[in-house]
């Protein structure tokens, strides 16, 4: 083995490869360190060469495990450094992705995929036989790359002291790093040294985008020669952008798409060399920026842009938005024109908008669906998120999102940990509400092969047009079925027959609050979420009154989702074959006639009312939940908020930031709207009708939040009133944006020689303070400098203004008065 890997060294040509310089002090700092960062620029050999050396030389027993982002730069990876051993991949090296296993117990380097990390920690903690995790490409900051990093802490704290972490990136953000491992080494490698000329020009606004790129694109391949990787934002952006360049560029040129939809293999012909004597144009979205080398390149046209997934916690819908890449990934794109000789990178955008751009890509852990982390966290033993250590902790809305979705799924039982359907859909691996479908089939053979197709085709969607996932079913493509295969595997079925009748109700297990009526005539819909959803107007599907959409995709500007798959639903034969997923209710709507509520007792899946029939007087604890459920859905502001109560509120929010210490409760909309119970149904007893409800004193609702002791510290720490020197009581005015204030004539704080504060003195009161006829003067937060600087001016016109009220000149240690001078004595 060492043979073979001094062998493999010298091939390597190691003086071309820059990280070469810092291998000594890379492996003294694994010698000595549990956790190394090393920022190595494009083209170093990070992920392509110094894997090798330290597999030889960084005297680790086990074995290392190498995460990469994408499926494709991971096989690229494994194939290039089982190449330089004269070996194919399942040797010394080997891989995992999804689906696909090259490894063997030969194996000591093993590549795998974002998601089969987090798998093998959950199934072995310890991870046996592992000496050292590499995180490659960190810098994209994937919601798994950071699950896995806090895992890995996890592990080095609890079971294994002796295991290593390497996080690698052309870009890392330093800062963040060093904060969250403040011990950590840093070695920093040269890229190469091919200098990459980056230029910037501004698109033609007249131009459509794809004209205006297509342009640019041409008039540097008549420039300049060799192969051009252009960047653009999305598939949609490359087909338009490829149908203007054939017109443009030369019958030697040839067009290649790539981007993560596409077949592996199809993937893998995108990055081959040009035929001898021909030119290519790549045109790729930013799977390409890392861990790729793109053989030829030396052209980069980058359109600065990128298709970035934001997931809206409330629909439970991802919508895409085009937005401006970071400096990072504009260095990235950058630096693929210097992987073989010089090059040049043209921004499309003018430098001084690319200086404004953010320096990093925002963590995908504060924009993503957090159901499949939320489920990984629970596996792992981990209740609350704040156990582990993190670069950016999951949002706390989107992990309570993720929580209500598991327990929709059936994956919590009522305590909120793992159910016995949850911990199998967690060892499954896949997206919970896939691995839900998976669950639902039971033992039945035939439910299990409908479930498996089903799932196979949702994990990778068909790339035509149609919407109607009935066509991928009837015609399933070869991958799928390998991967149904799998499932089946996984679940220890037999040979089933896939039933199409199985589908609505297999899909329901996964997706019931996708479940769509027709609004009218029209090709709208209404989700059981409670969203709008459409199809275009001309599709066959619309004519079905019900359907059941699980791929939806909010448009940047559409109030209305759009249905990119979905499947016609029976919705008799549904009722009966998941009778769970319609609730008996009794719910209360405002008669806009009558001017009241109304109650009603509906059948209903989610926000679909099946059947609805009038009640005269439902009992109170029936109308009471009934009337919770209409303030979520119409929100706080329909309750009677007095100034006493809208103050209580803020005094509570101002506790919780000057006052972090004491434990009060959270009072945001969203916090108030789930703890309806709590705070606002013990007052509730003889509420009827809307009058009824907003007469509920607040005040009091909102003091159920607050132990007896929080309330006595809050009337201590934070008054509702200050009594100034005359003995006058006067209310303080609280604010979620402004400092709290004290409206008060001016000869009332005489004698007064330091402003007043409140919560425990760190919180000055602003002093609005006023004429004798209430009319502003002047506005302080240092009385004591008010009193020595500012106010001989006020005394001198207040004297000419006001002369029957004193005006001392020394009014800090004057008395205090209400009255003219007359009765001031």
């Amino acid at each position: 083995m060492r043979a073979i890997l001094a062998q493999a060294e010298w091939e390597l040509s190691v003086s071309e490869l820059p990280v070469s310089e810092v291998l000594p002090a890379l492996l003294a700092a694994l010698a000595q360190s549990p956790q190394v960062l090393l920022a190595a620029p494009t083209g170093a050999g990070k992920s392509t060469w110094l894997p090798l050396q330290l597999l030889q030389q960084a005297q680790l027993p086990g074995q290392i495990i190498m995460l990469e982002p994408r499926r494709l730069a991971a096989r690229n990876v494994a194939q290039r450094l089982a190449e330089q051993l004269g070996e194919q991949p399942g040797g010394t090296v080997g891989y995992r992705l999804r689906g696909e296993n090259c490894s063997s117990a030969a194996t000591r380097l093993l590549v795998v995929t974002e998601g089969i990390l987090t798998r093998m920690l959950q199934r072995d903690p310890l991870l046996e036989g592992v000496s050292l995790v590499i995180l490659d490409e960190f810098h994209e900051r994937s919601l798994q790359a950071d699950l896995a990093l806090a895992l890995l802490l996890d592990v080095q704290q609890g079971l294994r002291d002796d295991l290593k972490i390497l996080l690698m990136s052309a870009t890392l953000d330093n800062q963040q790093l060093r904060t969250l491992l403040p011990d950590a080494p840093f070695i920093a490698s040269q890229g190469r040294s091919f200098p990459v000329m980056r230029r910037y020009a501004s698109l033609n606004p007249q131009q459509r985008f794809e004209e205006a790129v297509a342009r640019e694109v041409a008039q540097l391949l008549r420039d300049e020669p060799g192969s051009l990787l252009l960047f653009l934002p999305g598939v949609a952006e490359i087909e338009r952008v490829k149908r203007e360049l054939a017109s443009r560029v030369s019958d030697e040129v040839d067009l290649s798409p790539l981007y993560g939809a596409l077949s592996l293999e199809a993937q893998r012909r995108a990055i081959l060399p040009a035929a001898p004597g021909r030119r290519k144009v790549v045109l790729a979205t930013n799977i390409a920026e890392t861990s790729l080398t793109i053989e030829g390149i030396r052209l980069v046209v980058d359109s600065a842009l990128e298709r970035a997934a934001q997931f809206d916690v409330r629909s439970g819908v991802t919508r895409l938005l085009t937005q401006r890449i970071s400096q990072a990934s504009m260095t990235q794109r950058a630096g693929r024109a210097g992987r073989l000789a010089p090059g040049i990178c043209l921004h499309l955008l003018p430098q001084e908008q690319a200086l404004r751009a953010a320096a990093q890509s925002e963590p995908e852990i504060l924009t993503s669906d957090l159901a499949s982390l939320q489920l990984d966290l629970l596996q792992w033993g981990c209740q609350d998120a704040a156990q582990l250590q993190w670069l950016d902790s999951p949002p706390a809305r989107s992990l309570q999102a993720a929580r209500q979705q598991l327990q929709r799924l059936g994956a919590l039982d009522s305590e909120g940990r793992l159910s016995a359907r949850g911990r199998k859909m967690a060892q499954l691996g896949s997206d919970p509400r896939l691995t839900a479908m998976l669950c639902a089939a039971g033992d039945d053979v035939h439910a299990i092969a409908s479930a498996a197709l089903l799932v196979a085709i949702l994990e990778d969607p068909p790339r035509s047009d149609s919407v109607d996932l009935r066509d991928a079913l009837n015609q399933p493509q070869p991958q799928w079925l390998r991967r149904a295969r799998h499932w089946q595997q996984r679940l220890n079925a037999g040979q089933g027959r896939v039933d199409a009748d199985r589908f609505p109700a297999l899909l329901a297990a996964g997706f019931a609050d996708r479940l769509a009526q027709r609004r009218g005539h029209s090709a709208r819909y209404q989700l059981a979420n409670g969203i709008g959803a459409m199809l275009d107007e001309h599709d066959g599907l619309s004519r079905y009154e019900w359907l059941i959409a699980p791929s939806l995709l909010q448009g940047a500007s559409s109030a209305d989702a759009r249905m990119l798959l979905a499947l016609p639903v029976e919705m008799d034969a549904l009722r009966q074959q998941c009778p769970q997923l319609v609730e008996q209710r009794t719910d209360v709507d405002w008669d806009e006639d009558k001017g009241t509520l109304r109650a009603w007792k509906r059948e209903a899946i989610g926000a679909l009312i099946l059947r609805a029939q009038p009640q005269a007087r439902p009992e109170p604890e029936i109308l009471h939940a009934a009337m919770l459920r209409w303030i979520r859905e119409k929100g706080l502001a329909v309750l009677g908020w007095t100034p006493e109560a809208e103050q209580l509120r803020l005094r509570l929010q101002c506790a919780a930031q000057w006052l972090p210490e004491e434990a009060w409760p959270t009072l945001d909309d969203d916090t108030l709207l789930a703890t309806l119970e709590h705070w606002l149904l013990p007052e509730m007893g003889a509420v009827r009708d809307l009058k009824g409800l907003q007469s509920v004193n607040l005040v009091s609702a909102l003091l159920h939040l607050l132990t007896w002791s929080q309330r006595q510290r809050l009337d201590t720490v934070l008054p509702t009133h200050y009594t100034v020197p005359t003995g006058s009581r006067l209310p303080i005015r609280y604010d979620a944006e402004k400092p709290p204030a004290l409206a008060v004539r001016m000869q009332e704080m005489f004698g007064e020689a330091q402003n007043p504060a409140v919560a425990d003195g760190r919180v000055p009161l602003v002093l609005e303070l006023l004429s004798p006829a209430h009319r502003p003067l002047q506005i302080t937060r240092d009385l004591a400098a008010f009193w020595r600087g500012a106010y001989p001016e006020v005394q001198k016109e207040m004297k000419g203004r006001y002369p029957k009220h004193p005006w001392p000149d020394d009014p800090a240690s004057a008395l205090p008065t209400r009255r003219t001078k007359k009765y001031s004595s």
